[in-house]
Parts: C-alpha cells; structure tokens; sequence
C-alpha cells in the first residue's frame, strides 16, 4: 500500500520487516527492488530482484522487473536473457515482450524487435503505446504505410499520447514530402 502511494520510505519499513520475520518472502524483496527500481537505483534495484529469484525463480514478473533494472544499467544482454526467461514461463507476458523489444531497439536489432512487436500485439491488441513504437520502427525501416496503420491505431487506442504520435505522423509526411521532392 505504501509503495502504491509512493511512501518508499515506510514501504522499505514494511519491506524490511516482513525479511525479519522470514527471509524468504520473495514479495519483499521484489518489494524492495521495484522501490530501488522506481527511484532509479538499478544496480539496488537488480540485486534485489535477483535475491527474489533465488526463492521463486518460476516468477515471469521477477525475471521481466530484473531484465528491466538490467537494461536501465545497460547490461543489454543480460537483460534478454531475463526477459527471454519471463517469456519462456508466460508466453503472454506482454510488459516482458514489450521490454524485450526495447532492447532489441536500443541494441539496434530493428528486426528482431519487430518480431516481438508484432507477437506482442496478437496478446496486447489494444495497447496504444505498441502500436506508436511499431509505427515509429515501420517508419525507421522504410515501410510507411505500415508506419501509418500502426500509427493511426495508436492515435485512436491512446488519446492521451496524441502529441506525441501525432508529431510521429507529421514527420512521416515530412519525409514522405522530402522522397518526392528528391524524385522531382
């Protein structure tokens, strides 16, 4: 609940007592972690999340969240191992395939990244958030009418994002604008 309000401060308290009482309970370190995590504290954040998978290492979620402070430490691929992991055990995990393809971007493996956009939008068909960065990738790859579809759904799937992905479509006509001028 403390964590929830983002009161780290008597989480870690609650956190830190329930390991005095056993010091097996995954949920407080990954408690622990996920507050590391949130203030930014990756390497904090990673040795924790480990100390939880060292008691329940079947938990998609704890090896999605330490693939997740792994990437922010830039330890790429140590991080698609973790999240190749929370895959394996839940196929369906959408926040893990959606990291995953983060990586793979920031590795620059459009591809590969692709491929795990495009799985992930058969589980997640309504995240506006996947079909912005499937957008933003079809346009990086040179496929603007796909850039367009996906970008389109975005827009309407997350009205909230609708500057960002609408500076995303005005810079796809603006290429599209400069293609045909060069042509001329």
């Amino acid at each position: 609940e403390h964590a929830a309000k983002d009161d780290f401060d008597n989480a870690s308290k609650a956190y830190e007592t329930a390991l005095l009482h056993d010091p097996r309970h995954y949920n407080a370190w990954y408690g622990l972690g996920n507050i590391y995590f949130r203030q930014e504290k990756y390497s904090d954040a990673e040795v924790h999340m480990k100390r939880a998978l060292r008691i329940n290492s079947c938990s998609s979620p704890l090896h999605c969240y330490l693939g997740m402070a792994l990437h922010r430490s830039r330890k790429n691929p140590q991080a698609l191992e973790q999240l190749g992991e929370a895959i394996k055990i839940d196929p369906r995990n959408p926040l893990a395939r959606f990291e995953k393809a983060q990586v793979l971007l920031s590795m620059d493996k459009s591809e590969a990244a692709l491929a795990e956009l495009q799985l992930l939008v058969e589980v997640a068909p309504k995240e506006g958030m996947v079909h912005l960065t499937m957008g933003k990738l079809y346009k990086k790859l040179g496929r603007p009418q796909e850039a367009v579809v996906h970008l389109t759904r975005a827009l309407d799937l997350s009205p909230k994002d609708s500057q960002q992905i609408k500076a995303a479509l005005l810079n796809l006509q603006r290429d599209r604008d400069d293609d045909e001028e060069e042509e001329l």
